[in-house]
């Protein structure tokens, strides 16, 4: 990798908050092409510990000695000026980097630079075109949001010319990067703690896409409106794709297996390619894996085939419609899920699965969408039996806005749908114990700290 930027390679690269997703994939494509890392965070993850077998050093405590010597300073949304590594870099003037604006500088040493954005779906997209470009032999560097199996993490360090990377639109920080070709799969009125309406949103990926060039491709979701509005505004050619006829690819004829599991066949411009089956649940994973073979098709010239037999063995991300455990005989389940259009297409996933009763536990992430978002949550929950939602995970927000769990749990109430407030673990722990049955699933939502907490269930 060339160095198109400042970032020195004589001193070391220097990440706070090194165990999340991002910050320890960029760490490996900065080491891989080599500079010299190093770490901290507050905590062991998965992602630390594949850091460790690359020798990199990282310090599980925060603290300002870390940063001495460093050329760098790479630090993530989540780390306040207070942290006494910014601290000490900011008094210092070592040169620092907000996490988005180096995914942006590494975006700009690669020819091509496939984006894959929306506010849903991104995780599953990119990895799933990640297998696919693995199974062709296209040696891309990838980085992924979330866990990847066949990665053993989020990102791979390539050998050609070509950068695979998720397009998050939060605080627009996707706007650093520099896009040959982008996907948008939807758009949809998220992060609303950052964006002022649903309009500021779509100017924001307005201009994010006409940061592509005349030689560029546009994949766009048709069935998604205000991403198909799109393409008024593309300095490019277009690509739609869609499960209804008149889009460029579409999906013929969807059906599912026992297990909620899909399969559909293939159609581009009016000729049968194939059928793509999966081993993963719900219309909204098989729309997810169109998407990428056609990303792949358009933008890398990858024979559908190919796509097809590389994604038969596709495994979802981590926190990704994941098989937590099972006890009395009752599978829980998790998902990141935390929007409402997110829960709604999890949840018609989760009907398709063999079951008796079909518990949902949603941990609301942020108070800023439980108030935005309050009213769209109470129609999202039609496919469960029964809610439960336990006080809201706060998130970035250190103000409630005048908001409560109850306040939500009222309106999804008043939509029919039967929810109930309990507001820690370990009380939801004891009223599922009580009245689960055998052959029941249960379904934990969200994007907080949920998939830690509920590991209570099947503690004695």
């Amino acid at each position: 990798m060339e160095n198109k930027t400042n970032i020195p390679t004589d001193k070391p690269v220097h990440f706070i908050g090194i165990g999340g997703c991002s910050m320890s994939g960029l760490a490996q494509i900065l080491h891989s092409n080599g500079y010299t890392i190093t770490g901290s965070d507050i905590k062991e993850s998965a992602f630390t510990k594949q850091l460790e077998k690359l020798n990199i050093p990282i310090s599980l405590e925060h603290d300002e000695k870390n940063v001495h010597g460093a050329g760098l300073v790479v630090y993530s949304a989540a780390i306040k000026p207070y942290n006494p590594e910014y601290a000490y870099a900011a008094a210092h003037d070592i040169p620092m980097l907000e996490r988005s604006k180096l995914l942006g500088l590494i975006s700009n040493h690669y020819k091509r630079v496939a984006c894959i954005s929306g506010c849903h779906g991104k995780t599953t997209i990119t990895s799933m075109l990640a297998l696919i470009m693995h199974n062709s032999q296209e040696d891309c560097t990838v980085h992924v949001g979330g866990m990847v199996d066949f990665l053993s993490g989020g990102v791979h360090v390539g050998t050609n010319d070509a950068f695979i990377t998720e397009a998050c639109e939060y605080v627009r920080s996707f706007l650093t990067l520099h896009p040959t070709h982008t996907l948008v799969n939807n758009i949809d009125d998220d992060h609303l703690d950052c964006y002022r309406d649903i309009d500021d949103i779509f100017d924001t990926f307005v201009e994010f896409i006409q940061k592509l060039d005349q030689n560029g491709v546009l994949l766009l979701n048709q069935s998604d409106t205000l991403a198909y509005r799109l393409k008024d505004h593309a300095p490019c050619r277009i690509v739609t794709y869609n499960d209804a006829p008149n889009s460029d690819w579409y999906l013929k004829e969807p059906t599912f297996n026992e297990l909620g599991c899909g399969k559909g066949t293939v159609v581009y411009h009016g000729d049968e390619l194939g059928e793509l089956e999966l081993t993963v649940p719900g219309l909204h994973n098989l729309r997810n894996a169109l998407a990428a073979a056609a990303f792949a098709y358009e933008v890398f010239g990858v024979d559908v085939e190919i796509s097809i037999k590389a994604l038969r063995d596709y495994r979802l991300a981590g926190r990704r419609f994941e098989l937590v455990g099972e006890r009395d005989g009752v599978r829980v389940f998790h998902d990141y899920a935390h929007h409402p259009s997110e829960i709604s297409a999890c949840l018609e996933a989760a009907s398709l699965v063999p079951h008796n009763k079909l518990w949902v536990v949603f941990q609301c992430n942020s108070y800023t969408r439980a108030r935005t978002l309050k009213d769209k949550y109470a129609q999202c929950f039609g496919d469960a039996d029964e809610v439960i939602m336990p006080d809201i995970y706060p998130g970035r927000d250190t103000d409630t806005q005048g908001i409560h769990a109850r306040d939500v749990v009222a309106a999804i109430n008043s939509d029919s749908c039967k929810c109930m407030y309990i507001p820690t673990f370990q009380e939801i722990k004891d009223y599922l114990l009580k009245n689960w049955q055998p052959g029941d699933i249960v379904m934990t939502l969200g994007s907080g700290d949920v998939n830690k907490q509920q590991l209570i269930f099947f503690q004695d």
